[in-house]
């Protein structure tokens, strides 16, 4: 069974769990490892089964717990070189990756795609296993050529939907913050998201709309402005509803 398990994902912190039988991955830990623990139980989760803790990039929100989660757990930090000399982390075990560079852990073979965002050399992960794949893609101002290439590949999508621009450009944060997140090097907005699905459409592909902001954002017009610009079901969108809340996503044989 392959399963995604997103145990958190917004601007208070980000974390996945992709499992397979009895083999695990988790990608950022930014939230704390006690947080991680209560909420892997609540999906189900054997810390066990972790392998390893794959890294986007340098962010709090997406490593604030990854030191005392590789420490707990007793497994290794991966990432490119640029994001772990900016993270930080601490005494851990890291094992150095390459973007575009494919490696396996366990039955599982992944490959880090660069992103758009900024920071020092940020990735998206595309996980494949027995012909499945699963993207996690958040922190991207546009939606790169080999993103878009792994989304028409993906059973799964765990893909930024960031910000409603009308709620962003009328919200209470600076300009100087405005400008930044709606750059190419910021966030991705519910309209571009929607594009990048709809320009790789894929029958029975899941959406997870995911990173959506707590102030220029809300689930409802997440999934509303998903649903109209692709044609999907409404239904067939999720993403999380509210604080401390998860979801786990089965990926269909």
């Amino acid at each position: 069974m392959f399963e995604v398990h997103v145990l958190a994902s917004g601007s208070d912190g980000n974390c996945t769990v992709i499992q397979l039988d009895d083999e695990a991955i988790m990608i950022d830990a930014g939230i704390s490892c006690r947080k991680t623990m209560e909420l892997m139980e609540k999906e189900g989760v054997d810390h066990r089964c972790l392998k390893a803790l794959l890294v986007t990039h340098e962010h709090s929100d997406h490593i604030a717990g990854a030191g005392p989660v590789s420490r707990k757990f007793n497994i290794p930090v991966m990432c490119n070189k640029a994001t772990f000399d900016c993270s930080e982390i601490g005494d851990v075990e890291y094992n150095e990756i390459k973007t575009m560079g494919s490696f396996c852990v366990g039955s599982m073979n992944i490959i880090p795609l660069p992103t758009s965002h900024n920071a020092a050399e940020p990735n998206a992960f595309l996980v494949e296993a027995d012909d499945k794949r699963v993207l996690v893609a958040t922190d991207t101002g546009k939606f790169t050529f080999q993103l878009e290439h792994a989304l028409k590949q993906a059973d799964v999508a765990v893909i930024e939907s960031n910000y409603d621009k009308k709620m962003l450009a009328e919200g209470p944060y600076p300009l100087y913050l405005k400008k930044l997140i709606a750059s190419e090097i910021g966030h991705l907005s519910n309209v571009d998201c929607a594009g990048a699905i709809k320009r790789t459409m894929k029958d029975n592909r899941q959406i997870f709309l995911a990173h959506l902001s707590k102030t220029n954002n809300a689930p409802d017009i997440a999934r509303e402005t998903v649903a109209e610009m692709t044609g999907l079901k409404r239904l067939c969108i999720d993403c999380l509803e509210f604080p401390g809340d998860t979801r786990t996503l089965k990926v269909r044989g």
